[in-house]
C-alpha cells in the first residue's frame, strides 16, 4: 500500500483512509519491504502511519516472516486493537491475544483452495483457519456465501461487511491502448493476478474458439515464478490476447472504460473487486458460477460453469452478439458505508481481550 497488486491490498487502500482520523482513530500499517517502489516508500495519508519490515519473496515463508516480525513490533507498541487479513496471518492470534490484545479478521478468502500450494501448504492453511475462527475476538466476512457457511458459534461472533468500489474515472484516453496495440471498443478484458485459480487457461482457449472476439486483454502481474505467464502465452495460438502486467490507476480505469466485456473466469474467489470495477463501469458481465458471483446482482445469463471452456465459448459468442451497456445496483458497496461498519467491529468495546 499503495499501488500494491491483490485484492487484500486494495481493499486495505480503500479502507484505511476513510478509518483514519474517525473520533481520533489512527492507523498503523505493516508493509513488506520488498514490495515496495519509490513512490509507495514514500506515501503519505492522513492518519496513517507505516512500519516496512523486511520480508523474503520465498512463497511460503514472506508471510510467515513478516506477521512474526509484526507481531514483535505491536508487543513493544500497544495498539488498541489489531486487524489481521485473511487466515494465514492469523495464526498468530493467540500470541496476541496473550498480550491481553483485542484481534480482528477480515477473511477475504479460502486460501487453500489456491492451486498454487501444495499439501503441507494447505494444511497449514486449514490448521490457520481454526486457529483464527476460535482466536479471534471479531470476524469480518466480505462474502456472504463464506458467513453462511460457518457454524454457529462463528456466526455468532461475527458479521457480513462486503467489499467496496468506488466510482468510475470515465473522462480517460485511449494512449496506453495504442500503445499496447489495444483497440478502443472491440476487446473483452479480463483483471487479476496471473496465477491458476483466477483461469485465465480456460479464457484464453474459450478465446481461440470463439470467432466473434478478435481481441482479448489481460491485465495482471506474474506471481513469483512467472510459469503460469508463459503457459497463458504458449496457449495463444490464434494471437488474440495481449498481456498488459500490472495496470493500476487512470491506465485500468481506461482498459475498463473502453472495454466491450469483461469477463472473470476464476476458479475461487473471496469476494472479486474486479468485478465491482467492472460492474461500476456498465461492462456486460461473463462470471463463473462460483458462490462469490451468485452473491452479486448478475442474472443467470451472466455465468457459466467454472473451468468449462465449451461453456464460456458459448457465453462469449451469445454475449458478444448483442453486447449492450448494463446497470447494476452498486448501492450495498459504497466504501463510506463500508467503512461506518468495519468501524464499529474494529472498535476495542465489542472485542475486549
Amino acid at each position: 500500500m499503495p499501488g500494491v497488486q491483490g485484492g487484500v491490498e486494495r481493499h486495505c487502500e480503500a479502507l484505511y483512509p476513510l478509518l483514519a482520523g474517525h473520533n481520533g482513530v489512527t492507523v498503523r500499517v505493516y508493509r513488506r519491504k520488498p514490495y515496495l517502489r519509490p513512490d509507495s516508500r514514500d506515501a503519505r495519508f492522513d492518519g496513517i502511519s507505516f512500519v516496512d519490515l523486511p520480508s523474503t519473496r520465498v512463497r511460503g515463508l514472506e508471510a510467515v516472516l513478516h506477521t512474526l516480525l509484526a507481531t514483535v513490533h505491536i508487543a513493544f507498541h500497544r495498539p488498541s486493537v489489531v486487524h489481521v487479513h485473511n487466515m494465514g496471518p492469523a495464526f498468530v492470534a493467540p500470541l496476541l491475544r496473550l498480550l491481553r490484545l483485542p484481534v480482528v479478521m477480515t477473511y477475504h478468502s479460502v486460501n487453500y483452495e489456491h492451486k498454487k500450494w501444495g499439501s503441507i501448504g494447505r494444511a497449514l492453511l486449514h490448521l490457520s483457519e481454526r486457529v483464527a475462527l476460535r482466536c479471534c475476538n471479531r470476524i469480518i466476512f466480505v462474502s456472504r456465501a463464506r458467513f453462511d457457511a460457518m457454524p454457529q458459534w462463528v456466526k455468532n461472533k461475527s458479521t457480513y461487511i462486503p467489499n467496496g468500489v468506488d466510482e468510475p474515472h470515465l473522462n480517460v484516453g485511449t494512449d496506453f491502448l495504442l500503445r499496447h496495440g489495444i483497440h478502443p471498443g472491440q476487446y473483452v478484458l479480463a483483471v487479476g493476478r496471473l496465477v491458476p485459480e483466477k483461469g485465465f487457461d480456460h479464457l484464453i482457449k474459450a478465446a481461440q474458439r470463439c470467432h466473434a472476439l478478435s481481441q482479448l486483454v489481460i491485465a495482471g502481474a506474474d506471481d513469483h515464478s512467472g510459469d503460469y505467464r508463459r503457459r497463458l502465452e504458449a496457449l495463444d495460438s490464434a494471437g488474440k490476447t495481449i498481456l498488459t502486467g500490472y495496470t493500476s490507476g487512470d491506465n485500468l480505469a481506461a482498459l475498463y472504460r473502453h472495454a466491450r466485456l469483461f469477463v472473470l473466469p476464476s476458479l475461487s474467489e473471496g469476494a472479486p473487486l474486479v468485478l465491482l470495477e467492472a460492474m461500476s463501469y456498465s461492462l456486460p458481465i461473463l462470471a463463473s458460477d462460483i458462490p462469490a458471483t451468485r452473491q452479486l446482482p448478475l442474472a443467470t445469463a451472466n455465468l457459466f460453469r467454472p473451468a468449462d471452456v465449451d461453456s464460456l465459448t458459448d457465453a462469449l459468442a451469445r454475449t458478444l452478439a448483442t453486447p449492450h451497456p448494463a446497470r447494476y445496483d452498486l448501492t450495498p458497496y459504497n466504501w463510506n458505508t463500508i467503512a461506518t461498519a468495519t468501524l464499529s467491529q474494529l472498535h476495542p468495546s465489542p472485542c475486549k481481550p
